[in-house]
């Protein structure tokens, strides 16, 4: 069977095809499901699984998702109002156009650096 090698022998952490991870170990989202997170321990094992072709090498990557003990997790940290306002002013300065200042409900495109309407005028492209 591809990818179940649960010595680690041949890809250094113990390694399980998908749905066949023990009991126990769980992924970051898996244990965000639950309310914990990792609290600082390191992946104990992984899974590994085939990715979509890509059309233009006609390959299929690996994919892998790292597991942590269950038993070892740390509830995850309550969201505090200094934390709150942190983070709304983070993705504040997402929506935020750099040229236009305008704020938009929707994180600016990392690909334009600039709002769409900035971004269609000629005058953005040779700043």
């Amino acid at each position: 069977m591809k990818f179940f090698d649960p010595t680690g022998a041949e890809y250094g952490l113990p390694t399980y095809p998908r749905k066949l991870a023990p009991e126990g170990l769980a992924t970051r989202r898996q244990l965000r499901a639950r309310g914990l997170r990792p609290g600082g321990q390191d992946v104990v094992a992984q899974i590994l699984w085939h990715g979509r072709r890509d059309p233009l090498t006609r390959t299929r990557p690996v994919r892998a998702a790292y597991l942590y003990r269950i038993d070892l997790a740390a509830p995850v940290r309550p969201m505090t109002p200094g934390r709150a306002r942190a983070v709304a002013a983070m993705m504040r300065a997402r929506r935020t156009c750099p040229l236009c200042a305008v704020t938009y409900p929707y994180v600016i495109p990392t690909s334009l650096g600039c709002c769409p309407g900035c971004a269609d005028q000629p005058t953005a492209l040779a700043a």
